[in-house]
């Protein structure tokens, strides 16, 4: 019998809390993407976040460990081999890994950069790990000159294709990655390829919102697939359509920024169909975890923090809000990579029992088996649930 009957699991990208235990073997010794942001801000505004339990998980200044927490909060540990969004994903999903994907520190084999330029039939400029957004502002003026596409990686497994808009149009520039995507096989079987288109000129390039994500399938059947099976909708909002290539998903918003993301999160819950909401919320990662910006990303979390209450208000008496997060990216280090932390988990509802430590718990599969368990469906096999620990007795 169904327990709930929405699931709200949102992932804020990239707000790690610290504490890997494995993290040394990472190079993220010290990284701590929501404590470090905050003493370097001076402090963070919180409160309804606060209010779920948050100050109870770590050292993060300004945020108060209240009273009594409305929420039950706890934290997740990550077992796969790997700190990329496509890993944490997919072990929030029930799928873990322990063969972490390939990372090309060099750039990528000059035989595949070769067979690439052959098909897409254009040379190709860059192949080394560098941040989006200099890259752009190093080769910008040689790629409209040639019309050759900028390639480069970073500390994660993907393989970007970035070209300005007006050179080659977007639907050229998806043709190119689903190029690359078919290539990268075996060895170089990255998770992700990405699209990173940009406009603007000479100095002054920038990335526009059109970015698209080529990856892999899961191995195996996620919850997605579990819960879509069971004939429940399962709605992807953000770059969740692109993390899953689109499998185990009934409804779909690809949402760009962390503003669209909350409007339409409210907007599936507000349709009362029974199943999972699967919502990324990017613009922490993306706009100011790879750019070293501490005060960007603390304004990106208070954004946040001022629209929990609409999210909130939005969900009925049958369901059940879970916040959590897939990696870190402390924008305090000297790196612009993505960090092996821990990542919060916060859990509420009208049947969630308030003020109760779930623990640290060993694997993020453990959200989805407490999903499985909420919405009474076939698990994936991975995880401990947390639904009985969690859930009211007799509240109807």
């Amino acid at each position: 019998m169904r327990k709930v009957d929405q699931v709200v699991l949102l992932v804020l990208d990239s707000v790690g809390i610290g504490n890997a235990p494995d993290a040394d073997l990472y190079g993220d010794r010290g990284s701590d993407t929501l404590g470090n942001t905050a003493r370097a801000v001076g402090g963070l505004d919180l409160p309804n976040l606060a209010q779920l339990g948050l100050g109870y998980l770590g050292d993060f200044e300004g945020v108060l460990a209240v009273e009594k927490p409305t929420g039950a909060y706890g934290r997740l540990t990550e077992i796969s081999a790997g700190k990329d969004t496509t890993t944490g994903h997919w072990e929030l999903a029930g799928v873990s890994l322990f063969v972490p994907f390939p990372t090309f520190p060099k750039g990528f084999p000059r035989e595949f950069i070769e067979e690439f330029e052959s098909q897409i039939g254009r040379k190709t400029l860059g192949n080394y790990p560098a941040s989006g957004t200099v890259i752009i502002q190093d080769l910008g003026e040689e790629h409209i000159r040639t019309g050759n596409p900028i390639v480069y990686t970073s500390g994660d497994s993907v393989f970007q294709i970035a070209t300005h808009e007006e050179v080659i149009p977007i639907e050229e520039l998806y043709r190119i990655c689903e190029i690359a995507r078919d290539l990268l096989i075996g060895e170089l079987n990255v998770s992700r390829v990405i699209a990173r288109p940009f406009n603007g000129e000479h100095d002054n390039f920038k990335r526009t919102e059109k970015r698209k994500d080529f990856s892999l399938l899961p191995p195996r059947e996620t919850i997605l697939d579990k819960v879509s099976n069971a004939g429940l909708m399962v709605a992807g909002v953000g770059k969740i359509e692109d993390i899953f290539a689109f499998q185990g998903l009934t409804d779909s918003n690809h949402t760009t920024n962390n503003q669209s993301t909350v409007d339409a999160t409210i907007e599936f819950i507000n349709t009362r169909r029974p199943g999972l909401i699967f919502v990324n919320l990017i613009d922490f990662d993306q706009l100011y975890g790879h750019r070293n910006n501490p005060q960007g990303y603390a304004e990106a979390l208070e954004e946040f923090d001022d629209r929990l209450p609409e999210i909130l208000a939005a969900l009925s008496k049958n369901d059940v809000l879970l916040i959590t997060a897939d990696h870190g990216n402390d924008p305090t280090t000297p790196s612009t990579d993505h960090s092996r932390e821990r990542v919060p988990l916060l859990a509420v509802g009208y049947k969630v029992k308030p003020n109760l430590y779930i623990g640290t718990r060993r694997s993020f599969c453990d959200v989805a088996a407490t999903i499985s368990a909420m919405l009474d469906v076939e698990g994936t096999g991975e995880g401990e649930e947390f639904a009985k620990d969690i859930l009211l007795a007799n509240i109807h």
